[in-house]
């Protein structure tokens, strides 16, 4: 179960995404907001699982089957 507060936060992001007027899920992928959040995933992955700062980090849509 999520905490009080972070679940709070996402249901009042939920249709203005950090002010953007627009969800997540409406973001382009190239708007500053999305590189952003982009940005804070890649480091945040980097730093759980100890990746080297000479691998690339990709995300790929697909799923279990791909």
């Amino acid at each position: 179960m999520l905490p009080k507060e972070v679940f709070d936060t996402c249901a009042k992001e939920m249709h203005n995404f950090k002010g953007t007027g627009m969800s997540v899920m409406e973001l382009s992928h190239r708007s500053k907001a999305f590189v952003d959040i982009s940005d804070k995933a890649k480091n945040d992955l980097r730093k759980f699982l100890e990746v080297p700062e000479n691998y690339k980090i990709f995300f790929f849509q697909g799923g279990a089957s791909m």
